[in-house]
């Protein structure tokens, strides 16, 4: 089993909704129907529930970890959980409903192939459903599914199925995401998330877990743009090994193959793969997201911070950079500001010089005219950098797309951005 499992596929999700649509009671519903808990976990959350006295077993508490969040039955930081099925392994980053927390959303969202958005079969598609729509789009989630909640309270009825698919679809056209799924179900008592529905036999659909092993994630990373960052330089003092200088990093885009041409920027001195070794030993190519140690032909000085990317394809190399900014610190974002900027292994200092815009997600107006921006506010923003970074936008890949900025007198991170 162990074995199989290792090469197996990872799908990481993410979970989205208002704060009462049931989210980890869905979560924990996975967890228990897919025999991904363990029964002492099992007999812990029965215990619990009956004090509080609560009719049956309450899911929910499997994943709201911190006492906090038990006490006042709310999500408020992202918790982690990990499951596996014979098919794939996931990781769930399980994010808070409230508006107060939309950074938090951005944080678990940042890295995932699937965004789930809850919708209360009671309430509808509420104003939250579509600020983490547009979240998700806004992040390039490639994959959004629609879980339509306590259909069991709307007595497992079709029309409101419907309609609540109807009004999401409306306003989905405009976002950007390659798919859009929806499942009508209920987390507490179990239809149609691990186990088919007897209560809706109108819907010919799939099961979320069928769909969560089923949606096809191999094309969301880019396999065209060969890009690797470097991390580390890698020279073992040993007599073994005494000639070995290696280049270490996360392969962010392409395919590099032994004897491919490669650049190395930002120098611009070009060489050849000499060999590509991994973790499990030598390969003949590879690709995202494997970690991996390049040896090229010539001795070139390449250090943490440089790219290794192909000749006729490169990433643009600038100081200027136009940003979408999600503020993440109290303290608002100060125009003329100076942060520090992370850009895959690179760091840098930077200057906010223009806020373009900031965004009102709600409306997707873009307001010209307030440009004070404060904690989880989404703007445009132009970026002038102390040394070249080497980009991609983020719609073509999110990994050298993507920037962090730090306060350096407190060592925060204030904000998170997607570069345009």
């Amino acid at each position: 089993m162990v074995n199989s499992l290792a090469h197996t596929e990872l799908l990481r999700f993410t979970t989205a909704g208002s704060v009462d649509d049931g989210k980890s009671t869905l979560i924990g519903r996975l967890l228990y129907d897919s025999k991904s808990i363990f029964e002492d976990q099992y007999e812990a959350i029965s215990q619990t529930s009956a004090k509080r006295g609560e009719e049956g077993v309450n899911l929910a508490l499997l994943t709201d970890g911190l006492k906090a969040e038990r006490e006042q039955g709310i999500t408020i930081d992202v918790a982690y959980r990990y499951f596996a099925t014979p098919k794939r392994k996931f990781i769930i980053a399980d994010t808070p409903g409230h508006i107060q927390y939309t950074r938090n959303m951005v944080t678990g969202a940042s890295t995932a192939n699937v965004a789930l958005i809850l919708v209360d079969a009671r309430k509808g598609v509420v104003e939250q459903t579509r600020r983490h729509a547009f979240i998700a789009s806004l992040l390039q989630i490639p994959h959004l599914i629609v879980c339509i909640n306590k259909m069991d309270l709307v007595d497992f009825n079709e029309e409101a199925y419907n309609r609540i698919k109807d009004d999401f679809s409306a306003f989905s056209h405009r976002l950007d995401v390659k798919d859009v799924d929806f499942i009508p179900m209920s987390a507490l008592l179990g239809d149609n998330v691990v186990d088919r529905s007897t209560n809706m036999d109108w819907y010919g659909g799939s099961t979320l877990l069928y769909a969560l092993e089923n949606v096809h994630i191999g094309s969301d990373n880019n396999f065209i743009d060969c890009r690797l960052p470097v991390q580390t330089v890698i020279r073992p003092y040993s007599d073994e090994y005494h000639d070995y200088r290696g280049y270490a990093g996360r392969i962010a885009g392409g395919v590099f193959k032994k004897g491919d041409e490669v650049v190395v920027l930002p120098s611009g001195f070009s060489s050849r793969i000499a060999k590509i070794d991994s973790y499990d030993g030598e390969l003949e190519e590879a690709f995202p997201p494997m970690s991996v140690t390049l040896l090229l032909e010539d001795d070139i000085d390449i250090s943490r911070g440089d790219m290794i990317v192909r000749p006729n394809n490169q990433p643009d190399v600038t100081q200027d950079v136009e940003v979408m900014l999600c503020w993440f610190n109290e303290r608002p974002l100060q125009p003329r500001g100076k942060y520090a900027i992370m850009h895959t292994t690179q760091e840098a200092r930077c200057i906010i010089k223009d806020v373009r815009y900031r965004l009102d997600i709600n409306t997707l107006h873009r307001d010209e005219e307030n440009k004070e921006i404060k904690m989880n506010d989404i703007c445009r923003v132009l970026l002038r950098t102390t040394a070249p970074l080497l980009t991609d936008p983020y719609r073509k890949n999110r990994i050298t797309g993507s920037i962090i900025l730090v306060d350096e007198q407190t060592n925060e991170t204030v904000a998170a951005g997607m570069i345009i």
